[in-house]
């Protein structure tokens, strides 16, 4: 009974800190429908995603993102991101989070900015993220990260990002940092109507993880369908969009079996030009 429950408490601990690590670069119900294979996506999350493919975002947007896994309450990210384009000085974009409960939270502001150059975009971003633990106070890190992204051929797309390339430290014992996580991956449209997306994602702390997922838009682009699955965690997710002149909304839900499931939920306004 005694190594039972050591089991299920080093399970439980192992996929806190997975959960812990993807809220920092997985934003979006839109990546999380497709496996989370973000890195070339393009849109208002691609500022945490993979900043350099802001460039793309054509006018001014405001996301708002929820989500939460294994049906617990601590395991809840809830966030807030706006990306602002300018033909001057590029792309610029604000992101605010917050992960946990009372017991252990994690929050972070954002800022990070992108420009194109040629066929290829570069971006980069620095978070000032805050952790505390009731009863142990808390610990504040900068984290910095970049990315690129690029059409290499017509409709196949090439991105790839590291985040917190500077292993920001949180404390001495145990020299314990923020994840630092690297990926890249390519996407490909097939069709005007077809987009398939595939990555690997590699934190140092875990073994290589590959993720791909693909959508389909339907009636007459305003209605989404999305898949994907993730090798690292064993999950499948699905999801769907809807888009309405200015408005999209998109939900995903996952299953990692044995832990649970886990459901996002994501709100995105373009402003008129």
């Amino acid at each position: 009974m005694k190594q039972t429950f050591t089991l299920i408490t080093f399970v439980l601990a192992l996929m806190w800190k997975q959960a812990a690590a993807q809220s920092m670069v997985d934003f979006g119900a839109r990546g999380a429908g497709m496996g989370n294979a973000t890195v070339t996506l393009q849109d208002v999350w691609a500022l945490s995603n993979n900043t350099a493919a802001i460039t793309a975002v054509e006018v001014p947007t405001l996301g708002v993102y929820a989500a939460n896994r294994f049906n617990e309450h601590a395991f809840t990210t809830v966030a807030l991101q706006a990306v602002y384009p300018s033909k001057q000085y590029g792309t610029c974009g604000l992101s605010l989070s917050r992960f946990g409960d009372a017991l252990f939270s994690r929050q972070h502001l954002g800022l990070g900015a992108a420009h194109k150059l040629g066929q290829f975009s570069l971006g980069a971003k620095a978070d000032v993220w805050q952790l505390q633990a009731s009863g142990y106070g808390s610990r504040k890190a900068l984290a910095l990260s970049a990315g690129v992204q690029g059409e290499i051929v017509p409709d196949l797309y090439f991105g790839a990002y590291a985040y917190n390339i500077n292993q920001a430290k949180l404390a001495s014992f145990e020299d314990e940092r923020l994840p630092t996580i690297m990926k890249a991956g390519l996407s490909y449209k097939p069709t005007p109507k077809l987009l398939i997306a595939a990555e690997t994602e590699k934190d140092i702390d875990f073994d290589a993880n590959f993720k791909a997922g693909a959508e389909y838009m339907l009636l007459q682009d305003k209605f989404i369908l999305r898949s994907g699955f993730n090798t690292l965690t064993s999950s499948l997710s699905f999801g769907a969009g809807f888009k309405a002149r200015q408005l999209q909304v998109d939900y995903a839900f996952g299953n990692t079996t044995p832990i649970g499931n886990s459901h996002h939920l994501a709100v995105a306004y373009a402003l008129k030009p």
